[in-house]
């Protein structure tokens, strides 16, 4: 058995400053949003007993966020153009550059990733394993 995500909750300074960030982003790791509320955005599709290799993500806001590098998320996708997309549509709505879409040859041959700040400074990262 492998360790799969099955879902996970962000926090974020603002809600209403995420949601541009996270619409752009999501859909093109292929999560669709499901709900946008006051209280939090969510992504993705929840696990069934007939359907259980999905992922989910929910976004809250929290009154005492700090802003902490060390939140690293990584989300993986199935072909390198992905990863570019996720880059173009961070940073143009709202993310900051950590990190160009490209090689990262230290950690295995064919790890092609890109590094965003999201607006409240939770660090993204989306990668493609495929050569």
């Amino acid at each position: 058995m492998t360790l799969q995500i099955d879902h996970i909750s962000l926090s974020v300074a603002n809600l209403n400053n995420a949601e541009k960030f996270y619409d752009a982003i999501m859909p093109v790791l292929g999560a669709k949003k499901v709900e946008g509320s006051a209280e939090a955005l969510k992504y993705g599709i929840r696990n069934t007993p007939d359907a259980h290799h999905n992922s989910y993500l929910t976004i809250f806001e929290a009154q005492d966020f700090t802003r902490n590098h060390a939140n690293h998320w990584c989300f993986q996708v199935d072909k390198r153009d992905r990863v570019d997309s996720f880059h173009v549509q961070g940073i143009a709505n709202g993310g900051y550059d950590a990190g160009q879409p490209g090689l990262r040859a230290e950690y295995h041959e064919g790890y092609y990733a890109a590094f965003l700040i999201d607006p409240s400074g939770n660090k993204i990262e989306v990668v493609c394993h495929s050569l």
